[in-house]
């Protein structure tokens, strides 16, 4: 059997903002939660409906917040359903201060996207018209 990616664990300082945010922004439920191997820490898997058997986000409550620098380019990416959502989602970020890359287009397979950073300090990218997720098909053929 081929390898399978089944799981992205992050440390994150603050596990309950870090639950909120991606609960709020990226639609994520909680499917598991445990206590962690250290006294007092937690850990919490989140998914997206209907997909917690085939990929996780694992935050292990704890460590350091990163200060990701503007020329990092590193990110958990999420497609989302229409150009508007993309909009939508860094209109509310950068209300709340979060937006780390404004809304743009860039040749295919980058599509239309903006960056949000989460409470850790990550960047988390929405994008539209890559050739995964929503928007697939509106894309240049691969």
């Amino acid at each position: 059997m081929d390898p399978s990616l089944t799981h992205i664990a992050l440390h994150v300082p603050d596990l309950s903002d870090a639950i909120t945010f991606f609960q709020d922004y990226c639609g994520l439920a909680i499917v598991h939660e445990r206590s962690g191997a250290r006294e007092g820490s937690r850990t919490v898997w989140l998914a997206e409906a209907d997909r917690e058997r085939r990929l996780v986000l694992v935050l292990i409550g704890g460590g350091a917040a990163r200060d990701q620098a503007d020329d990092d380019f590193s990110h958990l990416g999420f497609a989302v359903a229409s150009r508007a959502a993309v909009d939508g989602i860094a209109a509310r970020a950068l209300q709340a201060g979060r937006l780390a890359w404004p809304a743009r287009q860039e040749r295919y397979p980058v599509g239309y996207y903006c960056g949000v950073r989460a409470p850790c300090g990550r960047v988390v990218e929405f994008s539209y018209g890559q050739p995964l997720g929503p928007g697939a098909d509106d894309g240049e053929p691969g």
